[in-house]
């Protein structure tokens, strides 16, 4: 059901019934590192490359979720799956061996957020009994697309963000477990013209913004109906420019306010500058920490929405702004 100018309220809430989340050996060192499914303590997972490695930790991501929700592949109607890389190179030969039809998505940092309000939307619509969204990045393959070969020992500097090597994966099905998505609201693509690439977070705030906003205004509500706002990838930087955004709204949500890549490193101890980041960010955060939460009961209402800044290398290079988009998923206990 159309909820506002941006939101869809589910008739038949999904349920999520099985997830997955897969990290590198510094995620696992982090302060979730005892939350997550497996810690790869290999970074090349025993491939040849790091797309390769990319990949691995898809299937392996998607093979744990389906078992996680006692399920068989072939009972999995959809697959709505993607990451950072040009063509969607992790996922398309990450998934192959699940021989499931896919639909290949690309939000940058906000795939995953993409993914579940798209399966969302087929389950709502009888179209489906489970589905699953998938997503993943590895800072090897980002850094080496979007940024400098590890080889260069580049410096990064402090409003740069550490891409997240890690792979989650979510089975939303019609029933089957206390945990629900009630609504979605489809961001809207946001260009302030940042274009420095080290400094994500300034380029996916007012993006981030602009959503939380359209969420509020769509369903009549304040920001103190959720017990957390949980944005994806906007860091240290990113927070203090989407709190000061909304502000100037006379919109407060420093309480609520929470960030996936704020809570996946310890910035002091292990030198990750403003935050993680990565399509792989927000979805092992929300499988081994969010949504544990949600289901023991601790909370009852979150707004989940990852955020991505949706450059190329070719985009940077022609000069050109960051544009930023952020999806946000409601997802609450059921009673």
């Amino acid at each position: 059901m159309k909820a506002g100018k941006a939101s869809i309220k589910f008739e038949n809430p999904p349920r999520i019934v099985g997830t997955a989340s897969v990290v590198g050996e510094k995620e696992g060192d982090g302060p979730l590192g005892q939350l997550f499914d497996i810690v790869e303590k290999d970074p090349m997972m025993g491939k040849d490359n790091w797309e390769q490695a990319e990949s691995a930790m898809q299937k392996k991501a998607a093979d744990l979720a389906i078992e996680h929700a006692g399920l068989v592949r072939t009972q999995i109607r959809y697959l709505f799956a993607g990451d950072l890389l040009g063509q969607l190179i992790a996922t398309s030969f990450g998934t192959v061996d699940l021989d499931l039809p896919m639909f290949g998505l690309y939000g940058a940092c906000s795939t995953m957020g993409e993914a579940l309000m798209l399966g969302s939307v087929m389950l709502d619509a009888d179209n489906a009994d489970y589905v699953m969204a998938l997503t993943s990045s590895h800072f090897a393959s980002a850094e080496k697309q979007f940024r400098f070969p590890l080889e260069y020992g580049n410096q990064r500097p402090f409003s740069a963000t550490w891409t997240v090597t890690g792979s989650g994966a979510v089975i939303l099905g019609k029933k089957g477990s206390n945990i629900q998505i009630t609504g979605v609201t489809t961001g809207r693509m946001v260009d302030m013209g940042v274009k420095d690439s080290m400094n994500m977070g300034a380029a996916m705030a007012p993006a981030a913004a602009d959503t939380i906003e359209q969420n509020l205004k769509d369903f009549g509500i304040a920001p103190g109906h959720y017990d957390r706002i949980i944005t994806g990838d906007l860091g240290y930087v990113g927070q203090t420019a989407l709190i000061d955004l909304l502000r100037s709204k006379d919109i407060n949500i420093s309480e609520q306010h929470m960030d996936c890549g704020i809570e996946i490193f310890d910035k002091e101890k292990q030198d990750t500058h403003a935050g993680g980041s990565g399509c792989g960010c927000s979805a092992v955060t929300l499988c081994a920490y969010i949504l544990p939460k949600i289901a023991s009961g601790e909370w009852k209402r979150v707004l989940f929405m990852p955020t991505g800044a949706l450059l190329s290398s070719v985009s940077f290079n022609e000069g050109q702004s960051i544009p930023g988009i952020a999806h946000a998923v409601m997802i609450e206990g059921v009673n």
